[in-house]
């Protein structure tokens, strides 16, 4: 019987413990898709508790909380840090075979030393432990990002960003690149309240009077402009499925005018105006030689009492179906034939079609560079054993997995960065299995090549970064 979480957590034969142990835990940690406060980093924020540091966004924990029958009031609501705390421990004690169980127990061993197991019993000393540590300099955001070889984080910025603490940060020295990664999603989603109120602040920030559409094109090209000369190579989508709804310029400024004018649309003008918008973000990406990133399939926040409570990202989206197929293949497609691609990496919620973007991608590589067209990690309800390995099994069958750019953590938080860990055991597991049934060779060379490029290297090329 193996030890819990042993120094060869999930590495079945001795092929992926050498792969592991001598090349992927080496390599630094290039996380271009978090969301990561940049405040915190440019203030290096001392955290008051481990409480605040790993349940205060968590909202992968808060839904875990409230499936074990915790009160919100220890979950969101006013509770003390540590009466928080004292219902997580009791929590975590439910969640075998949970991905929380495992990255609980990782966090607390690569980021503090910790090798107990949280429980009720355990978990008064943990929390006195931690919040000793956080004490020290070592245990701010800047030491934990240190502590866990970070070499680049990307965070997500809403155009109107004016990217102060991405400069705080650069100026000040740090060793670790922080950089922003351009999110347009409340220019896109023309049907959500706020949208002419954002639309104006926009306008006021690129310093364009936004009548028409045409200016707020104007107005957004402006400030990815200044994006891009502040060091951003990567834009991002949160998409609920891709469109390919025809339209014309002149339908676009009609819809445009009518939403400035707080009058309701029709779905079919919804998704014209999304598809529109972001046929031309990607226009612009590509002239920029910038990577985009499209993130699609959820359902967001089922819960309307609780949304109106406590608002969204509290942990009440999941996970939709939607037969986006053909309209990413019209969308990849159009931009193709423009010669308006640039490098894309797609993310799906939903691990049913992890096939069909394994192949989607293949249909529009180019030769212009090695995987141009990425099949993303697994993400959100994903990115879990297996999650990932389903999303490596995939890419494997129908692509590259040897040309992959690896795992990001797509989190809130500092203690988040054992996911890379996580996922680097995943893939060398796979890989040792592999050789020791037969199926690839032996060879230590390639192998190690493969192991170290998908771990970092391919990202550190793909991304253009610095």
């Amino acid at each position: 019987m193996k030890q819990f979480m042993d120094a060869d957590f999930l590495l079945d034969t001795e092929t992926a413990k050498h792969l592991y142990h001598d090349h992927a835990a080496k390599m630094p940690i290039i996380d271009y898709h978090c969301h990561l406060d940049p405040k915190m980093v440019a203030d290096n924020h001392q955290f008051s508790s481990i409480t605040e540091l790993w349940l205060g966004e968590d909202h992968y924990k808060w839904r875990a909380m409230r499936t074990n029958g915790v009160d919100e009031k220890y979950i969101t609501g006013d509770a003390s840090d540590w009466e928080k705390f004292e219902k997580w421990a009791d929590t975590i004690s439910y969640c075998y075979r949970n991905p929380l169980y495992h990255w609980t127990h990782l966090e607390l061993r690569s980021g503090f030393g910790i090798d107990k197991v949280l429980s009720p019993a355990t978990a008064r000393e943990i929390y006195d432990e931690c919040n000793e540590k956080l004490k020290l300099p070592e245990f701010s955001a800047r030491g934990l990002m240190s502590r866990f070889n970070v070499e680049c984080v990307c965070t997500t910025d809403d155009p109107i960003d004016d990217l102060t603490y991405h400069k705080q940060v650069k100026e000040s020295g740090f060793q670790i690149h922080m950089l922003p990664a351009w999110r347009p999603d409340k220019a896109m989603n023309i049907d959500k309240v706020g949208f002419a109120d954002y639309v104006q602040t926009l306008g006021e920030k690129a310093g364009v009077n936004i009548v028409h559409f045409k200016d707020m094109v104007d107005a957004l090209q402006n400030r990815h402009d200044y994006f891009n000369a502040c060091g951003c190579r990567l834009s991002d989508h949160g998409i609920d499925e891709f469109y390919d709804e025809p339209y014309t310029a002149s339908q676009i400024e009609t819809i445009f005018s009518k939403a400035m004018r707080g009058m309701s649309l029709s779905a079919l003008e919804i998704r014209q105006f999304k598809h529109c918008f972001l046929t031309l973000s990607a226009e612009m990406d590509a002239a920029d030689d910038w990577t985009q990133q499209f993130h699609y399939g959820p359902i967001r926040n089922n819960n309307t009492r609780m949304f109106n409570a406590i608002g969204p990202d509290t942990g009440f989206d999941s996970i939709g179906e939607f037969n986006t197929a053909t309209a990413m293949s019209h969308f990849f497609d159009h931009l193709n034939s423009e010669g308006k691609l640039t490098r894309t990496i797609i993310y799906t919620l939903n691990p049913c079609a992890n096939e069909m973007i394994a192949a989607m991608i293949g249909n529009f590589q180019d030769g212009s560079e090695p995987g141009k067209m990425q099949f993303g990690a697994g993400w959100w309800f994903n990115d879990q054993l297996d999650g990932m390995t389903r999303q490596m099994n995939a890419l494997s069958n129908l692509g590259l997995l040897s040309r992959f750019v690896g795992m990001l953590t797509d989190s809130r938080s500092f203690l988040s960065y054992p996911r890379h860990e996580y996922f680097r055991r995943l893939l060398c597991n796979l890989l040792g299995t592999d050789v020791e049934r037969g199926l690839i060779p032996n060879d230590e060379e390639p192998l190690a090549r493969m192991v170290e490029d998908i771990s970092y290297n391919n990202a550190r090329r793909y991304f253009r970064f610095y």
